[in-house]
């Protein structure tokens, strides 16, 4: 992947690390991306560390699994909220790393939680209600989310593994996710990209919005990681 010639360097280390958080559709390249956008970062001499959600490491994450592979059942409030608890686990862990200078990879983040638990259709839980137990989590200073429509998802190895891969879970999320760039916050975090091209493309696509976001840490170092707040007016 092609580097701009205003690569960044390390000597410009900000105080803190970046925020990144990698959204998007099943099946769309989340977690290679991921994989090369640390190893590019990784090249310019910056300090990165990854983390993926849900985090099937922890009991909470272990439960999250047997429900995603469908050997449990759970209700969708109940579900919903064991997701939120993961991402809670690790909300120290990631401001502590941010601290210290580490870039933070995120594949998935609460941007997933809410879209997947709305996009059940449940009339009891909305996309504010499943947003709200997420609001005080440290907010992204960028999220990136790959575009991908269902019938092309379905067409990549490994599709239908999981519970949600289902093309009208897959719909509903897709709409709900694209939604979020007229809502609150959200709007001016989150950026989207076309994941239907070549892996080198989207790289590319990614590494452009990645460096914007760094060179703006780098230039307020003592800028502090904000926190997700609460949509205040709901259309």
């Amino acid at each position: 992947m092609a580097v701009s010639s205003e690569s960044l360097n390390a000597s410009n280390a900000a105080s803190r690390g970046a925020f990144i958080v990698m959204e998007g559709m099943d099946r769309a390249g989340k977690t290679t991306q991921v994989g090369k956008l640390r190893h590019t970062l990784e090249e310019q001499g910056h300090k990165v560390k990854t983390i993926r959600f849900p985090d099937r490491t922890t009991p909470m994450g272990t439960m999250i699994d047997g429900y995603l592979q469908s050997k449990t059942e759970m209700a969708d409030h109940a579900i919903h909220l064991l997701f939120s608890a993961n991402r809670w686990e690790k909300a120290a862990w990631i401001k502590e790393q941010i601290s210290q200078g580490y870039m933070i990879l995120c594949d998935r983040y609460y941007y997933s939680g809410m879209v997947y638990s709305a996009a059940k259709k449940n009339p009891a839980l909305s996309l504010e209600w499943a947003r709200t137990p997420d609001v005080g989590l440290p907010r992204p200073d960028r999220v990136i989310f790959l575009d991908l429509n269902a019938a092309e998802a379905e067409k990549r190895g490994g599709y239908g593994e999981e519970k949600y891969e289902k093309r009208e879970m897959q719909e509903n999320a897709r709409e709900l996710f694209l939604g979020l760039a007229g809502r609150g916050e959200e709007s001016s975090d989150m950026v989207v990209i076309d994941a239907g091209h070549s892996v080198e493309q989207v790289a590319s696509a990614i590494w452009d919005e990645v460096m914007k976001v760094v060179k703006a840490v780098e230039t307020v170092p003592r800028r502090e990681l904000s926190v997700v707040g609460a949509w205040t007016q709901v259309p």
